[in-house]
């Protein structure tokens, strides 16, 4: 049992049968979870992707190179970025699960840079997308976060993208709950609260990684782990390729991942 597995299982927990259910761009994590609860308590969802802007009723399954194709291959509809912006989302709401660059205390987050001169920044990030949009009149903000550490969960963020809890909203809410690599955690009271730790991990180690203070759960408790059908759904039949622990490596080691990928999806060394 790894990190992603418990990850994809968490996530797969928070869906509710007959949702309309968001994707974006590049989050095996996301898309494994999907599926996952599609083959288990959740078989009547809605897919909606960021490749196309469209909507499938049959998901599409996880790949690498061939991902655009089965999307738009798959797709009920395809409705363009200015309408899925202005009617499809503020409208249907589908549920999304946002990958923060930067987050602080109270869910807002950071997808635009890091540093403070933004012209130069130490490092861009992939932008901010919808986020904008949609963080400042949704009810249910889903966040991940594949590695926990001091650089994302941070006092004072670089750049505001994500709109969290926060005394200038308007409409909707904050994020409302968040996994990790490290643990499980909610919004409750505005903030950012650790309600379960992960097999192997515990509260101090959570903190250590974490800049500012958390709130702790008063029924704090150890994650419940995936059990051996959800393991095997992961491994055997929505992603035996492992693209799912893409998103937690970094550098040599995920570009061997990505390599082995590709030769097995192209069959050919």
């Amino acid at each position: 049992m790894t990190p992603s597995e418990i990850m994809i299982t968490c996530m797969a927990r928070q869906v509710v049968d007959g949702e309309i259910v968001a994707q974006g761009i590049g989050t095996p994590l996301v898309a494994a979870a999907y599926l996952l609860a599609r083959h288990t308590h959740a078989p009547n969802l809605y897919f909606a992707s960021a490749i196309g802007q469209g909507v499938c009723r049959q998901p599409a399954p996880l790949g690498v190179s061939n991902i655009e194709s089965l999307w738009l291959d798959r797709s009920m509809t395809n409705v363009g970025f200015a309408r899925a912006a202005a009617d499809i989302l503020p409208n249907l709401r589908p549920k999304e699960f946002f990958r923060p660059g930067q987050i602080d205390a109270f869910g807002n987050f950071n997808n635009i840079a890091f540093g403070d001169e933004y012209a130069r920044p130490r490092l861009r990030l992939p932008g901010s997308g919808g986020i904008p949009d949609v963080t400042t009149f949704i009810e249910d903000i889903y966040l991940y976060v594949p590695r926990h550490s001091r650089v994302t969960f941070v006092a004072k963020l670089d750049y505001l993208s994500g709109l969290g809890h926060s005394p200038v909203r308007t409409h909707g809410k904050g994020p409302r709950y968040l996994v990790t690599n490290l643990g499980q955690f909610d919004f409750a009271h505005g903030r950012m609260r650790l309600i379960s730790y992960h097999p192997g991990e515990s509260i101090e180690h959570i903190q250590a990684k974490t800049k500012f203070d958390l709130e702790i759960a008063p029924d704090v408790h150890e994650t419940e782990i995936p059990s051996a059908s959800e393991l095997r759904l992961i491994r055997e039949e929505i992603d035996p390729l492992g693209i799912r622990d893409l998103e937690l490596l970094s550098g040599a080691a995920r570009r061997k991942l990505l390599r082995d990928i590709l030769i097995r999806e192209f069959g050919e060394e």
